[in-house]
């Protein structure tokens, strides 16, 4: 294989041709709620008339088929890999073929898994594609925006002084190269809100909700808590309204 072009990078191209905007939810610290967030962000796209997908990239904790209780669906095979619709939204995730197991793949091996399952998924026509990214300032992500370059960044982070370092220092990376960032949201805000991050816009924040954990799993009672009446504001104000 020395010397030859891997293909699927270009077909990765083609099979994000329709997607209108793709947002690509990340933080780089564990327990920011960053696949509550994408998964709910992608229910309330939904639920608001918008043909969404949900592409959970996090090889080694997928969690997303979990939040929207995905459970008996798998995709179709069709030219590709078709991704189900579960309460409304089109979902993606390496927990279809990993049997809810984690995948243990490491450096050059994980790259190409993940390239492969961007590269097989057809999304067709899609208004908003929401990723929820892999965790940490890794290959991983490095190469979803690499292989994804209109993918813009919503950073989630907590009133937590460690999580809030480790979002501004990766976030100052990605934007040294290029990767363009729709802004910051602070999730279970205790406090004062959020001070600003250099070079982003803050797009809200969202006060710490004790009734969220039992809805996961039951997308109809996750969009009555007040995590997503908060995160329904912030889409409303910076995604929906010419934002």
């Amino acid at each position: 294989m020395t010397g030859t072009v891997d293909p699927r990078p270009a077909v990765i191209d083609k099979r994000l041709a329709g997607v209108r905007r793709i947002l690509a939810v990340t933080g780089w610290k564990g327990g920011i709620g960053k696949s509550l967030t994408a998964s709910t962000l992608a229910l309330l796209f939904s639920r608001k008339g918008l043909r969404t997908g949900l592409f959970d990239l996090d090889f080694s904790g997928a969690s997303c088929h979990l939040i929207l209780g995905a459970g008996g669906v798998f995709p179709e095979e069709e030219k590709g890999i078709v991704p189900p619709l579960v309460s409304g939204v089109r979902l993606m995730s390496a927990a279809f073929f990993s049997k809810n197991r984690a995948i243990p793949l490491r450096g050059a091996e994980a790259s190409s898994a993940m390239l492969e399952l961007l590269a097989i998924t057809r999304w067709g026509e899609l208004d908003f594609l929401v990723l929820d990214m892999p965790p940490g300032i890794g290959d991983a992500g490095l190469d979803v925006v690499r292989w994804m370059r209109r993918a813009e960044l919503m950073v989630v982070t907590t009133p937590s002084v460690l999580a809030q370092e480790s979002a501004k220092r990766a976030l100052a990376l990605y934007q040294r190269l290029g990767v363009k960032t729709a802004g910051v949201v602070e999730n279970m805000r205790r406090g004062e809100p959020l001070p600003a991050f250099e070079g982003a816009q803050t797009l809200g924040s969202i006060d710490f909700d004790p009734g969220l954990e039992p809805a996961i799993g039951d997308p109809d009672r996750l969009l009555k808590t007040a995590f997503a009446r908060g995160l329904s504001d912030i889409a409303d104000k910076h995604f929906l309204k010419g934002g």
